[in-house]
């Protein structure tokens, strides 16, 4: 296994965050909730979180979606939410943001980079759209196993031929399908 960035993370920086007075925090990404606990004063009434990687990033969180999607996690949420507060990527994806009419704070944004020696192999991971994207402009012409459906619609828009898609949007759904791509038939 080799391992070539596609991405990087830079952190916007806005100063404090204010999370007292929402009744629901947000959180879509492990990055962003890291980048939150770093800059946040007070505590929302209660927290969720799009997958496990990102409510493990966060610590003590009220509901994490059982599909680790967007839509996954709003169909998981009680509507009305009551003030919520999206907090996540620069440019990010608004479906929660605008289906609960949250505020929403941007805490970094998302560089695709263009490795000048990409290693060469059978099978590229890709575990975001931005990575998918960054991947399809190097038209390379090595198959990808994605993390979920957005990754899938990125890669595929950038001209990545997918091999498959992870059952489950987690590192464990992406070995399995990694394990499962690799293995003879």
């Amino acid at each position: 296994m080799l391992v070539c960035p596609l991405v990087a993370i830079e952190p916007i920086e806005t100063g404090p965050i204010e999370l007292s007075g929402y009744e629901w925090l947000i959180l879509t990404s492990a990055e962003g909730a890291r980048e939150l606990e770093r800059r946040a004063v007070g505590r929302p009434e209660k927290v969720a979180a799009i997958g496990r990687a990102t409510a493990d990033a966060w610590g003590e969180v009220d509901v994490v979606a059982r599909v680790s999607t967007q839509e996954g996690l709003l169909a998981e949420l009680p509507r009305p939410a009551g003030r919520v507060l999206f907090a996540g990527a620069e440019g990010a994806r608004r479906l929660l943001a605008d289906e609960l009419g949250a505020d929403f704070v941007p805490l970094y944004r998302t560089l695709e980079l263009a490795p000048a020696d990409f290693p060469g192999g059978d099978l590229v991971v890709l575990a975001s759209a931005s990575a998918a994207r960054a991947y399809g402009a190097l038209e390379l012409e090595i198959p990808a196993v994605t993390i979920g459906p957005e990754t899938t619609r990125a890669a595929e828009g950038a001209g990545v031929r997918v091999a498959a898609e992870a059952p489950t949007h987690d590192l464990p759904g992406l070995v399995e399908t990694v394990s499962r791509c690799s293995s003879p038939s």
